[in-house]
């Protein structure tokens, strides 16, 4: 499975971004797939992930703010974020966990920079 993440960049707070992570390889529309960050001298953490049949789950801190969704004709995940704070500054990472072998795939990382 090769992931590849786009639409990070420099905001300012208040402002948004969509993310994107498109997938290919053997995938299924069966995975999940997910989104997590991770900011200088922080653990990585999960963001927000949605399942084969659209179920998403969120972050405390990004509740209401964030949306997930997945487009599987395209084998694309997003992540909508709106309402971006300095504290969302961190490098977001696509994940996908595949039905098929129930293993964790990484993109690359996208940085996300929010300032005040």
């Amino acid at each position: 499975v090769q992931l590849q993440a786009s639409g990070g960049g420099l905001v300012q707070a208040g402002d948004s971004l969509r993310l994107s992570c498109a997938a290919s390889g053997r995938i299924s529309s069966l995975d999940t797939m997910g989104w997590y960050r991770q900011a200088p001298g922080n653990q990585r953490e999960l963001v927000a992930r949605i399942t084969y049949d659209s179920s998403a789950d969120y972050a405390d801190s990004v509740k209401g703010r964030f949306t997930i969704s997945r487009d599987s004709a395209k084998n694309t995940a997003y992540l909508q974020m709106n309402s971006l704070k300095p504290e969302d500054t961190a490098l977001y990472y696509c994940n996908w966990y595949t039905y098929r072998d129930s293993q964790h795939y990484w993109g690359q990382g996208t940085l996300v920079t929010v300032s005040s």
